[in-house]
C-alpha cells in the first residue's frame, strides 16, 4: 500500500507551482465569469433593440377602427407573415388581454397568458422572459402606447425565440474556455520554465554538497547568485571546521598511539631478557604479558572511536581499492614468509571505496591478517563493483582453514569473542573490522568457503547520486 505524500514534504518548486496553479486557476475563472456576464448581457440588450424595432414597424402599418387593428400592406418583417418563425407580434390591453396577433403566431400559445396583460407604462418599454407551451424560451418586449384618440391604451408586444441567441452564448462560452484553458497551459509551461531557471542555484548546491560527501570537491562554489552566497560562505567554514576537527582527532589518537610504542617495545625487550633466565621470573612475566594484552586493548578501542568519529560524518574520499589490497598482501606476505601461503586474488580495477583508506587498511588488514593465520597456505579475495544483486563494493575473503561453526559466525563478530582460543590473539579483530564497516552502513557478514575454511563478506553502499 502507497503512503501518500506529506504536503509538508513538498519541494519549493512544487509549492511554488502549486500556488501560482491555485491563483491562475482562481483569475482566469473569475475572469470567465464577467465576461460570460457581460456577453450574455450584450447579446440580451441587442435582442431588446432588435425587438424594438419589430415594435416600431408594428406601429407605422398598425391601423384601429371599430375597436380592431387591422393593417393597410404587408409588414416589413416577413417573418411575421411565416407561421412558427418564432417571431411574434401581439396587441392587446391590460384590461381585456391579446386583441391582435400575427400571421406567424396563430398556432402559438403561451405557458402563462398573464404575460399580455401586465401594464406598461405609455412611452415606456419593458423587458422579460417567457415560456411557451412547449417549453421553449421567448424574449417578450412589451411597449405602452396612447392611441390618437387620446383615451384607449395599448401594449404593442413582440416575442422572439431565444433559442439562436442562447447558441451564439453557447458558443462563445467554448471559444472563452478553449482560449482561457491554453492561455492557463501556455502560463503554466512559461512557469514552470522560469521556476526551474530561478531554483536553479539551489539545484546546483545540492549537487555540489552531493560531490564533496562523495569526495568529489572540497568545498562549494562561489559563483552563486548574492541571495545564497552567505549560505555557501557558512557551509564552507562549516566544511573546513570539521576536517580540521577530523585531524585533530588522528592528530591526538596518532600521538596516543606513538607514545605506547615505546612501553611496549621496552616491555617486549624485557620479556625476551626474561625469558633466557630461569624460572624465577614466572610471576614478573605474566603481569607483563597481561598488560602488553591491555596496552593494546587501549590502543585498538582508542583506534576504532576515531574511525567511528570520522564516519559520523560524509565528507567521503574516493579510494581505488585494488592498490590498497596489494599493500595490505605484502605486508602480510612478509609477516609470514615462512608459510608460504597462496593468495588468488579477483580484483575489479575500477572498484572504489567511499570513506578513509586508513579504514580500509585497518578492515582488510584485520581479516587477511585472520585468513593468513588461520588458513592452511590458501587464501582467495575477490572485490565487486555493483554487482547485479547489491549497488555499491562487495569484498570477500576466503581461506582453507578450519572455518568457524555455523553456531559461532554471529559469536565471533563480538568484541573478545576467539572461535579458536589456542591460538595468540585478543579477539578484536572482526569487532573492529564490524564497528567500521557499520559506520559506513554495511554489512559483514561470516560464512562457509568453497575452500573449505572461513568466508567474510563485507559490503559498503555507494552513495546516492543527486539526479
Amino acid at each position: 500500500m502507497t503512503t501518500p505524500a506529506n504536503p509538508s514534504n513538498y519541494s519549493i518548486q512544487t509549492r511554488l507551482v502549486i500556488s501560482f496553479s491555485i491563483l491562475l486557476f482562481v483569475f482566469l475563472g473569475l475572469t470567465s465569469v464577467v465576461l460570460d456576464r457581460a456577453f450574455r448581457n450584450s447579446i440580451e440588450a441587442g435582442a431588446s433593440e432588435r425587438l424594438q424595432v419589430q415594435i416600431y414597424l408594428l406601429l407605422a402599418a398598425a391601423e384601429f377602427s371599430d375597436g380592431e387593428f387591422y393593417f393597410l400592406g404587408d409588414l416589413r418583417e416577413p417573418r411575421f407573415g411565416q407561421l412558427n418563425s418564432g417571431l411574434y407580434g401581439f396587441i392587446s390591453r391590460p384590461s381585456l388581454g391579446e386583441l391582435w396577433r400575427s400571421e406567424s403566431a396563430r398556432a402559438f400559445s403561451l405557458l402563462d397568458s398573464e404575460v399580455l396583460r401586465e401594464s406598461v407604462q405609455i412611452g415606456e418599454t419593458q423587458f422579460s422572459k417567457t415560456m411557451s407551451a412547449d417549453n421553449e424560451e421567448y424574449f417578450v418586449l412589451s411597449y405602452g402606447i396612447l392611441w390618437e384618440d387620446g383615451i384607449s391604451e395599448f401594449n404593442f408586444t413582440v416575442m422572439e425565440n431565444a433559442a439562436p441567441y442562447y447558441s451564439e452564448i453557447s458558443n462563445f462560452r467554448t471559444s472563452l474556455w478553449s482560449w482561457l484553458g491554453g492561455v492557463a497551459l501556455l502560463l503554466l509551461l512559461i512557469q514552470y520554465f522560469l521556476m526551474r531557471w530561478g531554483l536553479s542555484p539551489l539545484h546546483r548546491m545540492a549537487r555540489d554538497l552531493k560531490h564533496i560527501e562523495t569526495g568529489e570537491k572540497n568545498q562549494l562554489a562561489e559563483n552563486y547568485p548574492q541571495e545564497l552566497q552567505g549560505v555557501t560562505k557558512n557551509l564552507n567554514v562549516l566544511i573546513e571546521t570539521e576536517r580540521k576537527q577530523q585531524e585533530r582527532y588522528r592528530t591526538t589518537l596518532g600521538d596516543l598511539a606513538h607514545s605506547l610504542k615505546t612501553p611496549l617495545a621496552v616491555i617486549a625487550g624485557v620479556m625476551q631478557t626474561l625469558s633466557k633466565k630461569p624460572g624465577d621470573s614466572d610471576e614478573q612475566l605474566g603481569a607483563v604479558e597481561e598488560q602488553l594484552g591491555r596496552m593494546n586493548q587501549i590502543v585498538s578501542y582508542q583506534l576504532q572511536r576515531a574511525v567511528q568519529s570520522n564516519n559520523s560524518s560524509a565528507l567521503a574520499r574516493q579510494v581505488l581499492v585494488k592498490p590498497v589490497v596489494e599493500k595490505v598482501l605484502d605486508a602480510l606476505a612478509k609477516v609470514y614468509r615462512d608459510k608460504s601461503v597462496s593468495v588468488a586474488k579477483y580484483l575489479d580495477p575500477g572498484a572504489l571505496f567511499y570513506g578513509d583508506e586508513r579504514d580500509l587498511l585497518e578492515v582488510l588488514g584485520n581479516v587477511l591478517d585472520n585468513a593468513f593465520k588461520y588458513g592452511r597456505g590458501e587464501v582467495s579475495i575477490k572485490t565487486n563493483s555493483r554487482v547485479a544483486y547489491f549497488q555499491g563494493l562487495e569484498i570477500v575473503i576466503e581461506d582453507n582453514g578450519h572455518g568457524i561453526s555455523e553456531e559461532k559466525q554471529e559469536f565471533v563478530l563480538q568484541r573478545g569473542a576467539r572461535a579458536d582460543t589456542l591460538v595468540q590473539g585478543q579477539g578484536i579483530g572482526l569487532a573492529v573490522v564490524t564497528d567500521i564497516v557499520s559506520s559506513y552502513d554495511g554489512t559483514i557478514v561470516v560464512g562457509a568457503s568453497g575452500l573449505g575454511g572461513a568466508k567474510i563478506t563485507m559490503r559498503f553502499g555507494a552513495p546516492q547520486q543527486t539526479v
